[in-house]
């Protein structure tokens, strides 16, 4: 698989004014007024401290650009903190993110969901390994910091005590680079792998991460997924039996022509494996060939590169005892989600009820309220 989003930046403006751009206040309220988004009082007080962060990015552009006597008469911008924004899910925290990563004036920018970077940081590391280089992670914050002065972590998230440590140094050198991250998660970092093994050296890259950017809290009262999507799952059938079969054909009949369907064999990171039910862009699967096997993030990331539309069928309810079927299914749903994929599926309880008592049962609320935005029919549409 070739990892064709590694460690890229996003380039979207010229090297212009700041005073060109409008203030994120005023493009919040834009969207206000066009009916995109609803105000809210909680997401404003967010909007403020990424609007000084804003500012300050933007006076470190505008620094830059001077004249040599200028910068020997002119002292630099103060380097400031990045951002930290929690909150629970469907509050607008991956809105807000994107309404300012979109807006800043930054050349050098990149929006990335977690998990997506943390299988791009294990690919890098293995291809050190393979060349037999050494200091994997300096060398990579040392490319990461050459092409991204804004780096933005969306849904970020810790559950293995060896990324951890990775990510400690990482960051330690990112910032030491001067790389400023602003990161969204539902839980303020001292919450971060509650319960984990060996979390007392969990506390080191807490201290880092903290010294580092400014914590605060996104305390929106309603999930904004549930409230704008209401019940109509028209892409989500419960119970399952002889009905939610014919929920599946139903749309089969309206996407693929009849007897289309085929196998295709696809190999990820050396391993391949069987599609048995595949046609063009639309895939159809079971839960158990997707989360009850060795599957994990490089394998979702390749199929949502190769298909637009994934028919998932017979998701059970999930019990203390199916753990890592639960994990798998977080980790799919979101890069689902991030890719703006069109997921069709059965189960057998709704959304709601899936994962209700388990470790990460937590962390699968997000995945519950995903599930349910992704209902909506233009879902896929949405940039």
């Amino acid at each position: 698989m070739q990892l064709n989003t590694l460690f890229s930046r996003t380039k979207v403006v010229p090297n212009v004014t700041h005073s060109a751009f409008p203030s994120l206040e005023e493009t919040y309220h834009h969207f206000i007024n066009q009916h995109k988004l609803e105000y809210d009082d909680a997401q404003y007080t967010i909007i403020q401290h990424l609007q000084c962060l804003y500012d300050s990015l933007s006076s470190t552009q505008a620094y830059q650009t001077k004249s040599v006597f200028y910068k020997l008469t002119h002292s630099a911008p103060k380097h400031g903190k990045g951002l930290y924004i929690f909150g629970d899910v469907g509050r607008g925290k991956s809105m807000l993110m994107e309404l300012f990563h979109n807006n800043c004036p930054l050349l050098n920018k990149r929006r990335v969901h977690f998990s997506v970077f943390m299988l791009e940081m294990h690919a890098y590391i293995h291809e050190c390994q393979q060349q037999q280089h050494a200091d994997a992670l300096d060398n990579l914050a040392k490319k990461i910091s050459q092409e991204t002065a804004l780096l933005c972590f969306d849904e970020f998230h810790i559950t293995d005590i060896a990324n951890a440590m990775l990510l400690s140094q990482l960051f330690k050198h990112l910032f030491s680079l001067g790389v400023m991250l602003v990161i969204t998660s539902n839980r303020h970092p001292n919450e971060l792998y509650q319960g984990g093994l060996l979390r007392e050296q969990f506390l080191f890259f807490i201290g880092i991460l903290e010294n580092s950017v400014d914590v605060i809290e996104l305390q929106a009262r309603q999930d904004y997924r549930l409230t704008k999507q209401g019940q109509q799952l028209n892409r989500y059938y419960f119970p399952l039996g002889t009905a939610a079969e014919d929920f599946i054909d139903q749309h089969l009949t309206q996407l693929v022509p009849a007897n289309a369907l085929h196998k295709r064999h696809i190999e990820v990171l050396g391993h391949i494996f069987t599609l048995n039910t595949v046609y063009d862009d639309v895939m159809v699967i079971s839960f158990a060939e997707l989360c009850a096997t060795a599957m994990g993030p490089a394998d979702y990331l390749y199929l949502a590169q190769q298909f637009s539309i994934f028919i998932i069928k017979d998701i059970p309810r999930l019990t203390r005892d199916h753990r890592n079927e639960a994990k798998r299914l977080v980790t799919l749903i979101d890069v689902l989600y991030e890719f703006k994929k069109q997921l069709i599926c059965t189960a057998e309880v709704p959304a709601t009820e899936l994962y209700l008592d388990g470790d990460g049962s937590f962390e699968f609320r997000r995945t519950v309220s995903r599930l349910i935005a992704m209902q909506s029919m233009n879902f896929h549409h949405q940039s």
